[in-house]
């Protein structure tokens, strides 16, 4: 059976390293609970934040590129380095693992799920979602009302 596409690198990434991961969004948060005037441009810098797809898409078509300008002007045998890189491609559609994941995960890459629980943390913290909240009340005393 397919992993999910949210969980699937994040399945086959060691636990240490999504621990890291998880520990350093917690840091980021705590510093940013401390500071929350500094919270939009922590977004912004989230909004340029390469996740690992990202990464592995621009790693994969550099090398397939590479491979086939070498195949072509050096020796036919470079288009086997193309070739790999779209095996590897579809291993990790299917799985979501392929050999360049776990030296992405440890350097810090990160899936754009990580990347978005971090983005909505941020915005609980500078009170985005306080309609939320208010709405919830306003319904649950509706719902009082309604009983009595």
């Amino acid at each position: 059976m397919l992993p999910s596409t949210t969980e699937r690198v994040s399945a086959h990434t060691a636990t240490a390293v999504n621990q890291q991961i998880r520990r350093q969004a917690e840091a980021r948060l705590a510093y940013f609970a401390a500071r929350p005037a500094e919270i939009p441009a922590r977004l912004a810098e989230l909004d340029r934040e390469w996740d690992i797809e990202r990464a592995l898409e621009a790693n994969a078509s550099s090398l397939a590129l590479v491979g086939v300008v070498l195949g072509a002007t050096q020796d036919r045998r470079w288009l086997a380095l193309p070739a790999l890189i779209a095996t590897f491609l579809f291993q990790h559609a299917l799985q979501g693992w392929c050999p360049p994941v776990p030296i992405l995960r440890r350097l810090g890459f990160r899936t754009a799920t990580e990347i978005e629980h971090e983005r909505q943390a941020l915005k609980a913290l500078r009170g985005d979602f306080a309609h939320v909240q208010q709405a919830e009340n306003r319904a649950a005393a509706a719902f009082q009302a309604a009983r009595v």
